[in-house]
């Protein structure tokens, strides 16, 4: 990661942190009193990105995503069922090309 998204991620923070409001100008100021340059659009995009969301909840549940797990496992087991069905219908569709070849001609006769 370079240097400069390093420091808008941290200028972000830094602004979440002391419950400021996340804009593109308090970035770039952050960042310039680092002096690292950021073009002004990365911080722009940064704040869009972050407007209107919680940095410190979403920090607090980086790792949390127990329910996600439990909720696929009902889908995969269905998915489970139609790849077993999957392999009958491969078993069927190669009987029917084995009879091409009981008509007593073959691609390369």
């Amino acid at each position: 990661m370079a240097t400069s998204e390093l420091a808008a991620t941290y200028a972000a923070l830094i602004l979440a942190d002391e419950g400021i409001e996340i804009t593109s100008d308090k970035l770039l100021t952050l960042t310039s009193a680092a002096n690292v340059e950021l073009e002004p659009i990365w911080a722009s995009l940064l704040a869009k990105a972050l407007e209107g969301k919680n940095v410190k909840d979403l920090l607090s549940n980086v790792g949390s995503g127990g329910g996600a797990p439990a909720a696929a496992a009902p889908a995969a087991a269905a998915a489970g069922g139609a790849a077993a069905e999957a392999p009958k219908a491969e078993e069927k569709a190669e009987e029917k090309e084995e009879s091409d070849d009981d008509m007593g001609f073959g691609l390369f006769d």
